[in-house]
């Protein structure tokens, strides 16, 4: 599967992390930039090409990671036959406190990401990278790149309505 990486200063790091994570995986990656951390860079100048790489590339992915993962999702979302959904995780944990989270809360919060495929189709994932831990976002990144879009009636005709409008 091809998939495509662009993040802004704030989620640098953690875009780093996953281009790793899906290389191994076997996944053909490209990542977007920026290739250095900049402390002033703007997510615009790395969302636009990514989305419009994901728009221009069939049965292709993109996975954006900024600080909140909003700007970015809203940038993107700004091309044409963009579907992209924000996951945030549950917030990051001190390792050294007590654990607040427990494994149904999380699987909960998966869900939306789950279902920002089977019914959305998002072709972009939007993390927030100062919400959410590596190995949360590894696990979030697999669950929605091995999720399916459900293809139903109802689905197909919401995402035509999407792209019907300028």
């Amino acid at each position: 599967m091809q998939i495509f990486l662009a993040s802004d200063h704030a989620g640098y790091e953690l875009k780093q992390v996953l281009v790793s994570f899906l290389r191994e995986r076997g996944d053909e990656v490209e990542d977007m930039g920026p290739y250095t951390l900049a402390s002033d860079d703007d997510y615009p100048d790395f969302m636009f090409p990514l989305a419009t790489k994901v728009a221009q590339t069939p049965g292709s992915l993109g996975i954006a990671v900024g600080g909140s993962g909003q700007g970015e999702a809203m940038a993107a979302n700004r091309i044409k036959g963009i579907r992209a959904a924000v996951y945030y995780g549950l917030p990051k944990q001190n390792p050294a406190a007590e654990p607040k989270i427990d494994a149904e809360d999380f699987a909960q919060a998966l869900g939306i990401v789950k279902l920002s495929r089977e019914h959305n189709d998002a072709n972009i994932l939007s993390l927030g990278a100062r919400f959410i831990s590596e190995s949360d976002a590894k696990e979030a990144v697999d669950l929605w790149l091995k999720t399916p879009f459900s293809g139903d009636e109802r689905h197909v005709r919401r995402i035509a309505k999407l792209d019907q409008h300028d």
